[in-house]
């Protein structure tokens, strides 16, 4: 499930300086994530822990990083808790362990069916498996 959210309709100030094709591909995917309902913006780690504390397991939203290395994070309720994983963005990809896409909605989209059959494991989240 998804968490709403309502983010701002502007580029953030605080992404780094891109060369022309990465930035056409980050303002193409900005457009597109703006428009879903589980982009929440500059929110803050502990807030949207908070907010997805109260939701069913797999509620996720994706909001700004806080960590100036990273464009975005995804923040995902776990059974033991919410948990939250960092987007990269390299050479005009979006990546979340070993995929990648152009875009972080069809990232996310992909990590969604693949995860079905082959769980994503990641250090922050203790060893549970990410379906």
């Amino acid at each position: 499930s998804v968490l709403s959210g309502s983010a701002p309709l502007a580029l953030p100030h605080r992404f780094r300086m891109f060369r022309s094709c990465e930035w056409e591909v980050l303002e193409r995917s900005l457009t597109i994530l703006q428009a879903s309902d589980f982009y929440w913006g500059p929110l803050s780690v502990g807030e949207a822990h908070a907010k997805l504390q109260r939701e069913p397991v797999g509620t996720y939203l994706v909001r700004d990083s806080s960590q100036g290395n990273c464009l975005f994070s995804l923040s995902v309720r776990m059974p033991a808790g919410p948990v939250s994983l960092r987007i990269s963005f390299q050479e005009g990809y979006f990546r979340l362990k070993n995929w990648f896409a152009d875009c972080v909605v069809r990232l996310l989209e992909l990590v969604v069916a693949g995860t079905r059959n082959n769980p994503l494991h990641f250090d922050e989240m203790g060893g549970t498996p990410l379906v």
